[in-house]
């Protein structure tokens, strides 16, 4: 069975050493459903087309050009010679800029994962430089053109390999002090706090990823299923919002529930069976490696 197939192939350079990589989607989104439109009357599938503003004829795809509108109504315009003359040329290196402590980097910047592997002969010079970062508890920052646009790296060993993070530039990341404020300075102390304290430890856990589904994909699947079967799906009611008076009586359920589930788990969980030696067997862990 064929492996997967590199999305770019080039050479991370540190110093003066070169390893031939190359680079793998981390994340997919084809698994997800997807939908075509149609034509409500016809059940025809419809096509996009662009028209004229003011003419509202149809423009074919040899007559469009991009434009950046300057001021109403007029616009500058690029032809694709010289959009493609304005992109920065790819040397197909990913230039390493300085290594960085792991956890550096605020996640708002993270913008999509890659795994970075060997390329033919390179094992050697990559080994040493992912051993290398993995000794001293590093990342590594790194540049090259990815997809026609220059991009910032953050790369990181991963299991026997590395994982390449696009990093959004600082005019894309907007400031959080922006979001939060209009929210009001509460003071929270007495019972409230210790409730949500004792419901946080008792909920503390481990993130396993294959127990999270999309729950909106499935909600669409069983849709057009129950639409294939000619039944109806019932619209799931709205979670209430708790009111600022009714919040302690909330919090005070949450923490009693919670109890009497953690006390029921206490009294139906078996205890391990001993293995030979007397120790109880442990499963595998199913967290990914992280260098």
């Amino acid at each position: 069975m064929a492996g997967p197939r590199a999305n770019w192939k080039g050479f991370i350079r540190f110093g003066e050493v070169s390893a031939p990589v190359a680079l793998y989607s981390a994340s997919t989104a084809t698994d997800r459903m997807s939908f075509n439109i149609l034509n409500k009357k016809t059940g025809n599938r419809v096509r996009r087309e662009y028209f004229d503003s003011e003419t509202e004829k149809p423009i074919e795809k040899d007559d469009q050009i991009k434009g950046y509108e300057i001021e109403n109504g007029r616009f500058v315009t690029l032809e694709p010679s010289e959009v493609a003359a304005a992109v920065p040329e790819s040397d197909k290196t990913i230039t390493v800029l300085s290594f960085i402590p792991h956890g550096e980097i605020d996640t708002v910047y993270f913008d999509k994962p890659y795994y970075l592997a060997p390329d033919k002969f390179g094992d050697a010079a990559f080994s040493v430089f992912r051993d290398g970062m993995r000794r001293a508890g590093v990342s590594a920052i790194g540049r090259t053109v990815l997809f026609r646009r220059m991009r910032t790296l953050l790369i990181s060993p991963e299991d026997e390999g590395l994982l390449a993070t696009t990093l959004n530039f600082d005019y894309e990341v907007r400031s959080a002090e922006e979001a939060f404020e209009d929210i009001p300075s509460l003071n929270i102390e007495g019972e409230m706090l210790d409730l949500a304290k004792h419901i946080i430890r008792t909920k503390i856990g481990v993130f396993r990823p294959e127990e999270f589904t999309d729950r909106y994909e499935a909600a669409l699947s069983d849709l057009v299923k129950a639409k294939m079967e000619g039944r109806t799906v019932a619209k799931p009611a709205a979670p209430a919002v708790s009111k600022p008076s009714d919040l302690l009586v909330a919090l005070r359920e949450s923490a009693d529930l919670l109890g009497k589930a953690s006390q029921s788990r206490r009294k139906i969980t078996p205890s391990p069976s001993p293995s030979v030696g007397g120790e109880a067997k442990r499963k595998p862990s199913s967290r990914r490696k992280t260098g």
